[in-house]
């Protein structure tokens, strides 16, 4: 299994949210830490605060991440790094030339999803140095019962990446989650529909590897 980061140029389109989820997915298919390179260290503190002893291990990233992943990559089936919201930071160039797979969560408008060029300009960058490297878009916090808008389909047509099947739609569920210290995996009946997109976006991420 990969080392995995969850990349983004702005705040405000869910990555934390969605690398805690993802990592708790996987965390149930195999052993996995999540690394918190992000200077908000949002991942650690929710980690730090959960009462529950079964949930996936966060580890404080910031201050020297490409070391921290070779210490855990040896020890951990998978490894996912939650970066900043900059693709310019330090953490996240560093993440990009020592991961497997760049997951770019983006929000459902043509504005978020055309500044995903900048996320691409770094990707060719980091290629020069870790030339193996894929990259995968996530549509993230899809609005429940709607489907993607012709604009939208065709900003996704100009990018030249590749873009997951898996939409995740934007659900309460996750919120509600998070103050209580755990993943909408864990959240019970109320949280199902939340888990069943997270389910469905660890197989096609494990699907890549397999």
């Amino acid at each position: 299994m990969p080392v995995i980061a969850l990349v983004g140029n702005k705040g405000g389109a869910g990555k934390t949210t969605l690398s805690i989820n993802l990592a708790s997915g996987l965390h149930r298919r195999c052993s996995t830490v999540l690394l918190d390179a992000d200077p908000q260290r949002s991942s650690f503190q929710w980690r730090e605060l959960a009462e529950r002893d079964d949930l996936v291990e966060v580890v404080d990233a910031v201050d020297d991440l490409v070391g921290t992943v070779t210490e855990y990559r040896d020890r951990y089936d998978c490894v996912l790094i939650d970066c900043p919201p900059s693709v310019q930071s330090d953490q996240t160039r560093q993440a990009l030339t020592c991961s497997d797979l760049a997951l770019i969560p983006v929000l459902p408008s043509p504005l978020d999803l055309w500044a995903s060029v900048h996320v691409e300009k770094e990707l060719e960058w980091a290629r020069t140095v870790n030339p193996g490297i894929k990259a995968l878009l996530v549509v993230n916090q899809l609005e429940a019962r709607t489907r993607l808008s012709r604009l939208v389909q065709d900003a996704l047509a100009e990018i030249a990446m590749p873009v997951a099947k898996t939409s995740i739609t934007r659900r309460m569920a996750y919120r509600n989650a998070m103050l209580q210290g755990c993943s909408v995996l864990d959240a019970g009946a109320s949280a199902s529909d939340a888990a069943a997109d997270i389910k469905q976006l660890v197989e096609e991420v494990v699907t890549i590897y397999d």
